[in-house]
């Protein structure tokens, strides 16, 4: 790799990054590997990339993979994998995440521009909520250490691009990066171990610690600037980590705790460190200042007397304040902080508490000297970030499935002796029964029975909620999802949970601590989604508590969907439903606020946010979005402040503009556009299903031709692969579904039946005119641009061999075959390209810098998995798959 042609990749020769750390991974192999895996290596990517550049003659040469032991296999997949994720680095670096328009201040100019006023801006940030939740679905294949170099070779590179020759501590810039790349070529890539629900707190706390905490203060201070004004903390933080049971037996009531002890611990320490430096800084003397009452009063208060500090208030308030936070450690996580306090305080009973101290200081400084120190700064900072995390840090959900709290309902019920089979009533009777038993204060629990396990874990569960309410506050926990929410009564359910712990309280107005949020998944959830919430508010008494709240949240999910439905038609039944449960919404005079449950595959909602949210139809987000990050998705997007910073200024910015500026398609383009999609999605879903659940053998396939029952076998998540033993396609989740596509280069959930669609709609010039005008339709067409890119029919054809019915081999790959070459010539032909990805680029330049990186992966895996499926024993065959798998999804950047 010392070698690395890029001059035939276009743009990306003009990305230096890329030279210089594959010259130096080349040294690295060199000095580890030996000369002999160095020239191995070099060989089969020249081969590789003079195949790609299309060189005459270059098929006929050998790949040199045949060549290769399988002690030199594993450590020419290492050395491929790590050359991915350096120049996954480079290009962040570069700035190809960046999109146009894509921060707050070119939304509110464009705001501006298009005749939106400040006050309209500023009183739609009075009640808006955007939230990124970060989720522990298992797509992340690289473990946190790997991940924790790349970002220390991030940081070493920042220094060289500052001209630095040496490191803060004296080391030569050039010989760092040396030793972390051989540090990356040293670390096992592989986890041994399958992770624990505490693994994936900690992965996730982690990211909120060194990213999320520094990042959004930073950013508001940014936009109070772009503003004019101080808006309230509308970006916060979200996560479902120690929450979300639906199918993960190992999310507990102890999983529960122990994943909010250890975030208000993160938040605490930070917020005592950033008292702790204000302490060092604020040297303001009495006899040099004009010192405001309050705060003088919050000296004399503090317990500080120490004589060195008798003149200086402030810093006197600050050791008030730092002792009072040393006892909220105390009281939140029941051990001391690292550095304790010399004097004694009273725990903050509320963040808002902590926020009036900073408050009382910054307002102190205001009034002194004319405000020259009032300028924000690291006080300022300080009390955004209370605003923003208070003692819990991110708002945590909880999930779970609506069979789970059916049975659960129904054991309190028949013990409680008013029902004895609740699964036996229609849904008019449940709604009625749980009403009734929503109408009145008595418990269901019965405090001397012996439930069911199922029934203990559950009701723990919303014991610890309640519990956490009164350590950390209400926004430690808000919503309750329900996966497979299918009716009224699958909401009223989790109320009458939620009130068994006090979380629910009834009255002429109802009062629900936590919000029941049902999570519309398959093509039929969604199309049922307004008529559920059309009679949910109906309910006179939930009417009236959801008025009070001011909003109702619905999850709609996009993985279920997909794998129901394919791309386009589970694409279009999310814009869809979104629009009806809009008009729902407003005939009832209740603020809507969607949560989008994407992944990092295009097949389960993947591909840029920015243009996903800018794709929403009007009226669907007004300020209010939330949205899952999950998987590789985070170490992606928020794996640095830089890359935090541009990916939370893109979902803002597209936030603020698809709900105020009007700009936009005309309502008779729109119904014509609505009908088109209409028909194409019928077509699309016909030509999915077909393939998928109406073929014969076609399940056979999939497991043959895909390396699904080996991703089964990666340590990534803590979490079973399929909800049941079953190994019918619909009973398998999303993500091994997209994942095992992926990694076969087929990419099948992005883009089939799509082209058959396409090419069966007769009015060529209203595609165009779609393409053209409206970013719905840009945004699906760019996705599966990126997916179809991103797949290699030619590599597929490889993997379709791994079927031994050669029959069923033929028949179903044709079908594929055919499929994607509908999707893509009539992809083209309605943009108007001569080749995928013309209009874009970087990203193309990107993509095809890896081509040459991932097809020997792919060969090689396809030869392992051969041989591991004929039952050879070697230990290493597993471990050369799983790192094929590591490598491939590396490379591939969003492919789960």
């Amino acid at each position: 790799m010392a070698d690395i042609d890029t001059a035939s990749l276009a743009p990306i020769s003009q990305n230096p990054d890329i030279r210089y750390l594959g010259r130096i991974l080349g040294d690295v192999i060199r000095a580890y590997g030996g000369e002999k895996l160095f020239r191995q290596t070099e060989y089969i990517r020249s081969a590789s990339v003079d195949r790609h550049r299309g060189i005459e003659g270059a098929d006929s040469i050998d790949t040199g993979l045949e060549a290769l032991n399988l002690d030199d296999t594993l450590s020419f997949v290492r050395g491929f994998m790590l050359f991915s994720m350096l120049a996954n680095l480079a290009e962040d670096r570069q700035g190809v995440a960046q999109e146009n328009g894509a921060t707050v201040a070119e939304a509110v100019e464009r705001l501006r521009d298009h005749g939106v006023d400040d006050d309209a801006i500023a009183e739609l940030l009075g009640h808006s909520l955007i939230v990124p939740v970060l989720t522990a679905h298992p797509t992340e294949v690289r473990r946190k250490s790997m991940i924790d170099h790349k970002n220390r070779v991030a940081d070493l590179m920042k220094l060289r691009d500052a001209g630095l020759d040496e490191t803060p501590s004296g080391d030569r810039i050039d010989e760092a990066l040396h030793r972390q790349i051989a540090l990356l070529w040293q670390t096992r890539p592989l986890r041994r171990e399958r992770l624990f629900v505490a693994d994936e707190v900690e992965n996730a706390r982690a990211y909120m610690q060194d990213v999320f905490l520094p990042v959004l203060p930073m950013l508001y201070a940014r936009w109070e600037r772009v503003l004019g004004h101080r808006p309230p903390a509308f970006l916060r933080l979200g996560s479902w980590i120690g929450g979300d049971r639906d199918g993960n037996p190992f999310v507990t009531a102890d999983a529960l705790r122990h994943a909010l002890g250890r975030q208000a611990e993160t938040a605490l320490v930070y917020y005592l460190d950033g008292v702790h430096a204000l302490g060092q800084d604020l040297s303001i003397a009495t006899g040099l200042s004009q010192t405001p009452d309050a705060v003088q009063a919050l000296a004399e208060k503090s317990g500080d007397n120490a004589p060195s500090r008798a003149d200086e208030p402030y810093r006197r308030a600050l050791a008030g304040i730092y002792a009072r936070l040393c006892a909220t450690h105390v009281a939140l996580t029941g051990k001391q902080p690292p550095r304790p306090s010399a004097i004694e305080g009273e725990a903050y009973a509320t963040p808002g508490e902590l926020r009036h101290d900073l408050a009382v200081l910054a307002n102190g400084l205001a009034d002194d000297g004319a405000g020259i120190l009032a300028s924000g700064g690291a006080l300022g900072r300080l009390i955004r970030a209370v605003e923003i995390f208070g003692f819990h840090l991110a708002t945590l959900d909880l999930r779970q499935n609506s069979d789970v709290h059916e049975r659960v309902v129904g054991e309190l019920l028949k013990v409680a002796g008013v029902c004895p089979d609740y699964s036996a009533l229609d849904e008019a009777a449940r709604i009625a029964l749980l009403r009734a038993e929503l109408g009145h204060a008595r418990p269901l629990i019965n405090r001397w029975h012996d439930y069911g396990e199922e029934t203990v874990k559950e009701l723990a569960i919303i014991e610890a909620a309640a519990q956490a309410h009164a350590l950390y506050g209400q926004q430690a926990i808000t919503a309750y999802n329900i996966s497979k929410a299918e009716s009224v009564s699958d909401m009223l359910e989790v109320n009458l949970l939620l009130k068994e712990a006090g979380l629910y309280r009834p009255g002429a107005v109802p009062h629900a601590a936590i919000m029941a949020v049902p999570l519309f998944e398959t093509i039929g959830d969604l199309e049922n989604a307004p008529q559920i919430m059309r009679a949910y508010f109906a309910l006179p008494e939930i009417a009236a508590l959801v008025k009070a709240r001011g909003y109702q949240e619905v999850m709609v999910g996009y993985s279920d969907s997909n794998k129901d439905g394919g791309y386009l038609t589970s694409t279009w039944s999310l814009n869809h439903a979104s629009r009806a449960l809009a008009k729902v919404f407003a005939e009832t005079g209740i603020a809507m606020q969607l949560f989008h449950g994407r992944g990092g595959a295009v097949g389960r909602g993947g591909g840029s946010s920015f243009a996903a949210i800018r794709a929403q139809p009007k009226g669907t987000v007004q300020g209010r979005i939330r949205i899952t990050e999950q998987g590789e998705v985070i170490a992606a997007k928020y794996g640095t402040v830089e890359s935090a910073e541009l990916n939370l200024e893109a979902i803002t910015s597209a936030a603020l503009i698809t709900t105020l500026d009007h700009d936009g398609v005309s309502e008779g383009d729109e119904a014509r556009f609505a009908a088109a999609m209409d028909m194409i999605s019928r077509d699309a879903f016909r030509a999915y299903r077909n393939l998928v659940y109406g073929t014969e053998g076609f399940n056979q396939f999939f497991r043959a031709a895909t390396p699904i029952s080996e991703i089964a076998d990666l340590k990534i998540g803590s979490r079973p692969a399929s909800r049941s033993k079953s190994q019918r396609i619909e009973d398998l989740r999303a993500i091994p579904w997209v994942f095992s596509w992926a990694q076969a280069r087929i990419m099948l959930p992005g883009w089939y039946g799509v082209g058959q669609a396409l090419g069966g709609f007769a009015d060529k010039g209203l595609l165009k005119s779609m393409a053209e005008g409206w970013p719905f339709f840009q945004a699906l067409l760019g996705n599966m641009e990126m997916v179809l890119a991103k797949s290699d029919m030619g590599i597929a054809r490889h993997y379709a061999g791994l079927v031994p019915d050669e029959a069923l081999r033929d028949m179903v790959f044709g079908q594929i075959t055919s499929g994607w070459n509908a999707a893509h010539d009539n992809l083209l032909s309605i943009t108007g390209q001569s080749r995928l990805l013309a209009n874009n680029p970087a990203l193309d330049t990107s993509i095809r810098l890896r081509l040459p990186y991932i097809e020997p992966l792919n060969l090689l895996q396809i030869e392992l998995i051969k041989r591991h499926r004929a039952g050879e024993t070697d230990e290493r065959i597993p471990e050369g798959i799983q790192l094929s798998i590591n490598a491939i999804a590396t490379a591939l950047r969003n492919s789960g």
